[in-house]
């Protein structure tokens, strides 16, 4: 029988090393391989494959993690973390789109899931600000309009005021936004324009759903953008902290925690 692993054990063992390495911030890849029961080779080949996607940095004979200000801005490792979670959450938030509907998306990662399953929803029009989700639908039936103003490399995507001129043309349904952090049910973001942004998308929409995954709740960036109460519902996984959630219900918004195939906490 073949030991060869599927490309989900591969791609959990990479999580895996990702986790290993931001915690201890400089890891040498000998102890890497003991550590998660590997070859020197394979981790190798792992090391290789994350230096590649800019998750970490490869060293001679070192792994070495990203700094703070390298993960904030970059969306390529924000994209690749928590995958299973925010899976599971895109899976929860197709539920509450119905075909025909507009429907707004904000620009972070927790959404991409959602942007490929809505590719596969009948005639609905979605409205974004985000480079990466018109991307993802440009191969289906799906209506896309492009929000557009000052474009952000690093979150591939724009933000600013003519963002929310332009949406005040449509009438949309449902939109679906994200948190970089929550705080006791408060929310901010490192960028003013996204801070502002981020508040007029939810006043545009009949209903208001936030997408978070465990790892932005117990964080504070400088600009803030309302809190939860703001919106009917919120969908995280079963990893978001207890404490967090029940401020949420506490709010009067609906909480959701889906569950997640494997822990990538």
């Amino acid at each position: 029988m073949s030991s060869r692993k599927s490309r989900a054990e591969v791609e959990q063992r990479r999580q895996a090393v990702l986790r290993h390495v931001g915690k201890g911030g400089e890891v040498r890849i000998d102890d890497l391989a003991a550590r998660l029961g590997v070859s020197l080779m394979t981790m190798h080949r792992d090391l290789d494959d994350l230096h590649e996607r800019k998750l970490l940095h490869k060293r001679r004979a070192v792994a070495i993690a990203l700094s703070t200000v390298d993960i904030e801005s970059s969306l390529q490792f924000r994209e690749n973390m928590h995958r299973e979670a925010k899976a599971a959450i895109g899976e929860e938030l197709r539920h509450h789109v119905a075909p025909g509907s507009t429907v707004l998306l904000d620009c972070g990662s927790t959404l991409f899931p959602l942007a490929r399953l809505l590719g596969q929803t009948e005639d609905t029009h979605v409205i974004t600000n985000s480079l990466r989700v018109a991307y993802l639908l440009s191969e289906s039936s799906t209506q896309v309009t492009l929000l557009g103003d000052r474009f952000y490399p690093e979150f591939e995507s724009c933000a600013g005021p003519e963002v929310v001129r332009q949406l005040e043309r449509f009438h949309v349904d449902v939109a679906f936004l994200t948190a970089t952090c929550v705080h006791e049910g408060r929310l901010s973001h490192p960028m003013r324009e996204y801070a502002e942004n981020k508040e007029a998308f939810v006043h545009s929409a009949r209903r208001a759903v936030l997408a978070v995954d465990h790892s932005k709740f117990g964080r504070s960036a400088t600009y803030a953008h309302g809190d939860v109460s703001g919106y009917d519902t919120l969908i995280t996984d079963d990893a978001a902290p207890p404490g967090e959630t029940a401020v949420a219900q506490s709010l009067g918004v609906k909480v959701h925690a889906v569950a997640q195939t494997w822990d990538d906490a």
